[in-house]
């Protein structure tokens, strides 16, 4: 398994209950991928640098976690088709 990080964008009309669910649905999307999820920070609502579906501002989630190549096209798919994801980067951590 590699190591990866996910920055994900949310949607800020969903509050605080949306918020976790997005963030439990992740973890167990991860999860149910045979992946483990080392940590998961809510860095809260931040400004845009400029316009994303018409928002200026929106809820930032950090994921570190550990999973196979081929399972996180998967999870990146998942991440695309969810309306509720703004904007969303998966990066390899170290080689």
């Amino acid at each position: 398994m590699r190591d990866y990080e996910l920055v994900a964008i949310i949607n800020p009309e969903l509050g605080e209950e949306g918020l976790s669910g997005i963030i439990e649905k992740v973890t167990q999307s991860i999860s149910g991928r045979g992946g483990e999820v080392e940590e998961i920070k809510n860095w809260g609502r931040r400004k845009l640098a400029y316009p994303v579906n018409k928002f200026m501002e929106a809820d930032y989630v950090l994921a570190r976690f550990k999973l196979d190549p081929k399972p996180v096209k998967e999870l990146e798919a998942e991440m695309s088709a969810s309306g509720d994801v703004l904007r969303y980067l998966v990066v390899k951590l170290g080689d």
